[in-house]
């Protein structure tokens, strides 16, 4: 069973207008770093060196 174009279309009371310009209060800043750029490997050993010193907070808080 195939639908008809105008089955799928949005009803024209639910328009919705998304901009971004000049006059935005936040521009974006800068990152000095992003997780998205970095390799797979550097991610693994971010995490790994992340949970070590989680882990070792907890052992100490432990004590």
């Amino acid at each position: 069973m195939s639908k008809s174009p105008s089955s799928l279309s949005h009803p024209a009371g639910n328009v919705r207008v998304h901009v971004h310009g000049v006059e935005s209060p936040h521009p974006p800043q800068a990152a000095p770093w992003s997780l998205l750029r970095m390799g797979l490997a550097s991610r693994i050993a971010a995490a790994l060196a992340m949970s070590a010193a989680l882990w070792a907070l907890v052992l100490v808080a432990m004590r």
